[in-house]
């Protein structure tokens, strides 16, 4: 069996006290032109704040999805059970999804959605600028290699192109292309 490279971003919730230095580098990495802003909107990373209870916790964008998640109150910690909290201390705040029950991890221009793609770029860096700037080192960046096949991922276009399918229509998305190759 092939060995596929897993690359993570594992969190030490002990060390992270909110300075949001991850949120900031990693929105200066995705601006056009790179580094020429700083827009925390545009962020693949969320520092989730609650300074009364003295919780952070850094939340990395990861998926898109077209329903809200049914456990929308509850959440886990440590491997405790499950609890119920208000509504500030929801399992939206830990959640990484870009759905339909909040602005978090979409793109503010477009509302299309943000996921974390460990800033790839050429020339590739050695981690992550979340994991390079973070001061309190709560960020671990990690690569291994595990058994198994590589999946075929959907990259950023794919994503995009499913998120507007959903909201417009395939024909309204079609019809925009077809105009947009006609101009070339």
């Amino acid at each position: 069996m092939a060995k596929k490279k897993v690359k993570i971003i594992k969190i030490d919730l002990d060390k992270c006290h909110g300075c949001r230095a991850c949120e900031v580098a990693c929105a200066a990495f995705h601006s056009k032109p790179k580094y020429g802003i700083v827009n925390p909107a545009r962020s693949r990373i969320r520092v989730y704040r609650n300074e009364l209870q003295n919780v952070f916790v850094p939340v990395q964008g990861s998926f898109y999805t077209k329903a809200e998640c049914p456990g929308r109150h509850m959440y886990r910690v440590n491997g405790n059970d499950q609890s119920t909290y208000d509504e500030d201390m929801s399992v939206c705040s830990f959640c990484g999804a870009a759905c339909p029950s909040r602005d978090l991890f979409k793109e503010p221009d477009s509302g299309l959605p943000l996921k974390c793609d460990m800033c790839e770029s050429d020339p590739p860096l050695d981690k992550p600028m979340c994991v390079k700037w973070c001061l309190a080192d709560a960020l671990i960046y990690e690569e291994r290699e595990e058994e198994g096949e590589d999946q075929p991922k959907l990259d950023e276009v794919d994503t995009a192109l499913e998120c507007l399918v959903d909201k417009y229509g395939i024909e309204k998305v079609i019809d925009g292309l077809a105009r947009m190759t006609q101009k070339e």
